[in-house]
């Protein structure tokens, strides 16, 4: 590589090593607020909404002791106080354990009961104060959701997926909780996506004079690069098609 050509290389780091500092920044607040997964399945979810009035056939405040709100949900089976949140037809809302249900349905496969504001919001309906029902969805009171926890409560109960409250297992500690799934790979157009990828031997083709170049020339200018590169953080992720396109458009 030319003493200009080289120049002209370490120009380009530079502003790349700022954007990429930027980009590296963000990316290091973001993963500061990911969220632990420790169990993801999918359910069939009724909803429920105590008030402690009676109204709604209830006998008290949710087990947990916590007053009736948006977000407490009864599991059959996990601790107390386990949090995480359910996804229906791409709408998110979180959610707490805060009592325990549903009784007799979870032996037939439903498996979380979800407070009436939540069930509302997810299903488009209006809850209605006065029935403790959802209005506007028809009468619906089931609906498929997949699910996600995010932190285990600490007290008895499954740390695994949910089983019927008939089992019992509400009222055991576990001390073997579920293994937490695998990070899936980050993909575009549903193609897994590597971290870098490389040329098997590592060359970089100067196409300029219609010569293969390697040696010192390459090896500095990608060293200077990538060294720079790394110094911006590892907030961000340059892959090595990428690094090839910064090269060779300094070099043509």
């Amino acid at each position: 590589m030319s003493r200009s050509g080289l120049r002209a290389l370490i120009l380009l780091t530079a502003s790349a090593v700022g954007a990429l500092t930027i980009a590296g920044t963000a990316a290091h607040a973001d993963s500061d607020t990911d969220e632990k997964v420790m169990l993801k399945g999918s359910t069939t979810a009724s909803y429920f909404w105590d008030d402690s009035s009676g109204r709604a056939g209830d006998t008290g405040l949710p087990a947990s002791g916590k007053p009736m709100q948006k977000g407490l949900a009864a599991s059959p089976s996990w601790p107390l106080m386990t949090e995480g949140y359910v996804v229906y037809k791409g709408k998110k809302m979180p959610f707490f354990v805060g009592d325990r249900g549903p009784g007799e349905p979870s032996s037939r496969g439903v498996m979380l009961d979800l407070d009436a504001k939540t069930f509302a919001a997810l299903t488009g309906g209006r809850f209605n104060s006065s029935t403790l029902g959802v209005d506007g969805v028809g009468g619906q009171g089931h609906i498929e959701v997949d699910y996600v926890i995010t932190k285990w409560g600490s007290g008895v109960g499954k740390k695994n997926y949910p089983v019927a409250f008939s089992t019992g297992a509400w009222s055991e500690r576990d001390n073997n909780p579920a293994e937490p799934p695998q990070p899936e790979e980050s993909s575009q157009g549903g193609k897994s996506v590597p971290a870098a990828d490389e040329n098997a031997d590592g060359r970089l083709v100067q196409e300029g004079n219609g010569t293969e170049t390697e040696g010192s020339g390459n090896t500095v200018g990608t060293t200077i690069l990538a060294g720079a590169l790394a110094a911006a953080g590892g907030g961000a992720v340059l892959g090595g098609e990428r690094i090839r396109a910064l090269v060779r458009s300094r070099l043509h």
